[in-house]
């Protein structure tokens, strides 16, 4: 079985040398990812592909780690870190094919230049464009960030969705500064795309662009879970609220907000190695929209130990063959245009 790693993170040797040196955002960033050497060092990377390459003919599709581009310098500034991002990344799947199959590219998004980037990007392969949650705290349907979207739809590259939030962004309590015990983490990052998701519903952008695909990271967040919610609960959006008319919104939408949620979004497998959330996930999505991922490097083990929990979920799930191949991946393929084996 071929196993694509659809989302999965590490920074390339020029742009990690460079926000190395970066204050603000970027400043001790070498410092907190001292101890995931396989975010920045090519051959522990390769290390950690070779446990799983010959058994399960594994292979990554990379994306940059935390933070975002956007938040750590100026347009200018962020303008040469994504070239540097871009132009890496791609020059590493061309270098080394059997180990990454593909690449998503990261843009300068608090640039009025990132959607020349994005184009910039697909002339160099890119088989995707990963983007945050929020821009720099601006929701993704801020007008301003729409010619992004649009030129993603117009080139058929899919939008990448990875939650984005600090403890210092939101408290959890509003007598509160900060968000404590890593709750911005666990709770916040499923909650940021979860409502990054539904404001591209609710604003009108999946209907106004057809033809965008987007993926939301950790198998759709908080929404298979809570589809009763996004289901009956939306059909009645308006209700609950007396000083907008949400009753109208519904009325224009093409189709129920579950629809949406479950029909218009693509999702991943990386939910850190939990089998109830993976079958959650299974039992609410159409098998056409999943597909694998690790979310590596990011376990207890620094490599490996998200790649070989998802792959035993995945081989103990009572797949039939044909789906299995869809999730491991054929779905990858198709969605990203990543060749397949003969």
């Amino acid at each position: 079985m071929r196993y694509i790693d659809a989302f999965c993170h590490y920074f390339p040797k020029g742009l990690w040398d460079k926000i190395s040196t970066l204050k603000g955002a970027g400043e001790g960033i070498g410092k907190r990812m001292a101890g995931v050497p396989a975010i920045y060092d090519l051959d522990e990377r390769r290390r950690v592909c070779d446990m799983f390459r010959t058994k399960h003919n594994y292979s990554q599709v990379l994306s940059l780690g935390m933070p975002p581009l956007e938040a750590m310098g100026t347009p200018a500034e962020v303008e040469e870190l994504a070239k540097l991002a871009n132009d890496g990344l791609a020059e590493l799947c061309a270098k080394y094919p059997d180990y990454f199959s593909g690449w998503q590219a990261s843009l300068p998004m608090n640039s009025p230049n990132a959607a020349k980037e994005l184009e910039r990007a697909v002339k160099l392969g890119t088989n995707g464009l990963q983007i945050h949650s929020n821009i720099n705290g601006d929701p993704l349907d801020d007008p301003k960030y729409f010619p992004v979207l649009e030129t993603a739809a117009k080139l058929d590259c899919p939008l990448f969705l990875h939650p984005s939030r600090s403890a210092g962004d939101l408290s959890d309590y509003k007598n509160e500064s900060k968000s404590k015990y890593e709750i911005w983490w666990t709770f916040g990052w499923p909650y940021e795309t979860s409502a990054a998701m539904a404001r591209l519903v609710f604003s009108g952008t999946m209907d106004k662009l057809p033809n965008l695909k987007v993926l939301a990271h950790h198998l759709g967040a908080m929404v298979p879970y809570f589809e009763g919610r996004v289901g009956p609960g939306w059909d009645q959006l308006g209700k609950r609220t007396h000083d907008e008319d949400y009753t109208t919104l519904l009325k224009n939408m093409k189709k129920r907000p579950l629809e949406y949620f479950k029909n218009d979004f693509f999702v991943d497998t990386a939910v850190f190695g939990s089998t109830a959330a993976t079958k959650c996930g299974f039992a609410f999505y159409p098998i056409d929209k999943i597909l694998f991922a690790s979310d590596c490097p990011f376990d207890p083990e620094r490599g490996p130990g998200y790649i070989r929990d998802t792959i035993a979920i995945m081989e103990n799930l009572g797949l039939s063959k044909e789906d299995m191949e869809k999730v491991c991946h054929k779905n990858a393929e198709k969605l990203m245009k990543i060749k397949p084996q003969a």
